[in-house]
């Protein structure tokens, strides 16, 4: 078996046995295989494909290519395939947990437009994103819930695979994206598992049949290796809620777990959470839905927040939210908002500094936008639309301006757009 006649098979269009797959993964970890071979597999796969088997295959190697956490009991877990705005994980976690649920969840930092929870969590002062596998483990038997920043062994194989595809340009083949996400929640030991996969202006997947496709393929791909899944597919043709950036979105989370906060954040972190309460359970969803407004209303889902937060050394009362300029961005027409260009609105957020461009960028947790206007709202001319905090010099005000289409009539704006079990 040599990598030369396995890129001339995927070349052909023809599908690549376990132990082919193996070969290269393996190969590739212990630097037996040169980038350039695997750029050139990678490539034969975005062109071709790869059928239900071999990604799992693929999925399954990658997972075994590096540590793997064991626990002794059932756990849940969440994943979204990014968003901007998108801060469920911080709302949902403490839910699940306070319904005696055990929420193990390593998280990744955020690049591009796109915000991760991680950084989130850096906002908070002192608190710790890496722990022991003693301390997460025994923080979860303890509380229910821990989430931490990724382990760097953990799916060793999907690091160095998606630096390579970052430059090589195969980051668009879901494939290779499935298998990338599936591999880590497998080998940190999901037993359950809600994905949330987001369609529209702000997401990777900007189409609805491309977001079923993948949701598909990595529901079939857990089920393959027998964690319970489900995913959901939810609008990200404008961002979640009303706060994009790392102690705003913090603040966001904190009102929706205190009983308010923007309706769409409600919805949809009370959707993923009846559906891991349910996975986990074992119960139907409206009987996990009770449960979940249950402890949301009686402020349970609250005191489990801050308890999580105090347990991994966080101090939320020392947040530090004085941006030195903010920019207000004002309406020019008369109308009704019907689209947003969310990935560009992610963009100016991480000019204003609370995101990263490259993964060497260093974040500004003051920065970010609060959005007054969103799809189907009727604005006047010089309504306030939104306000963009920083504590750079820099105007972004006609560059957001550009983002937003105002027409005569509003539109159909569905935020839940479908389950996948």
């Amino acid at each position: 078996m040599t990598m030369y006649d396995i890129i001339e098979k995927k070349k052909n269009k023809l599908s690549l046995t376990k132990e082919e797959i193996i070969f290269f993964i393996n190969g590739y970890v212990n630097n037996e295989i040169p980038d350039y071979q695997a750029a050139s597999l990678l490539m034969a796969i975005v062109l071709n494909g790869m059928n239900e088997e071999e990604v799992t295959n693929l999925t399954l190697a990658m997972a075994d290519s590096g540590d793997k956490i064991t626990y002794h009991f059932n756990t849940v877990d969440k994943h979204s395939t990014g968003g901007v705005g998108d801060k469920t994980t911080l709302i949902v976690a403490p839910i699940v947990a306070s319904l005696d649920c055990k929420v193990a969840k390593m998280s990744g930092k955020g690049l591009g437009f796109t915000g991760g929870t991680i950084d989130k969590l850096e906002a908070i002062p002192g608190f710790k994103v890496q722990l022991t596998e003693e301390e997460f483990i025994k923080q979860i038997n303890d509380i229910n819930v821990a989430l931490i920043s990724q382990t760097k062994n953990i799916a060793k194989a999907d690091k160095k695979i998606y630096a390579l595809r970052d430059v090589t340009a195969t980051v668009d083949s879901i494939p290779l994206i499935a298998s990338s996400i599936m591999s880590k929640k497998i080998a940190s030991g999901a037993s359950n598992l809600v994905l949330d996969v987001k369609v529209g202006t702000g997401a990777f997947m900007k189409n609805i049949v491309d977001a079923q496709k993948l949701a598909n393929l990595m529901v079939k791909i857990g089920q393959n290796a027998h964690i319970n899944t489900l995913a959901i597919l939810s609008n990200m043709n404008q961002p979640l809620g009303n706060n994009i950036g790392n102690i705003l979105e913090v603040q966001e989370a904190i009102a929706v777990l205190e009983g308010h906060g923007p309706s769409d954040l409600k919805e949809l972190s009370i959707e993923l959470a009846t559906q891991m309460v349910s996975l986990y359970k074992n119960i139907n969803y409206d009987l996990a839905k009770q449960q979940v407004i249950a402890v949301l209303d009686n402020q349970k889902a609250l005191n489990k927040f801050y308890q999580f937060i105090n347990s991994q050394g966080g101090k939320i009362k020392e947040i530090c939210f004085k941006p030195k300029y903010e920019y207000k961005v004002y309406t020019k027409q008369e109308g009704y908002i019907t689209q947003m260009d969310t990935e560009e609105i992610g963009k100016i957020a991480s000019l204003l500094g609370a995101g990263r461009m490259t993964k060497d960028d260093v974040i500004d947790y003051e920065a970010g936008i609060v959005l007054n206007k969103k799809i189907n709202d009727y604005v006047k001319e010089n309504d306030l639309l939104a306000t963009l905090y920083t504590n750079k010099e820099i105007d972004l005000i006609e560059n957001y301006l550009k983002t937003i289409t105002i027409t005569n009539q509003p539109i159909e704006n569905n935020l839940i757009l479908g389950v996948v079990k």
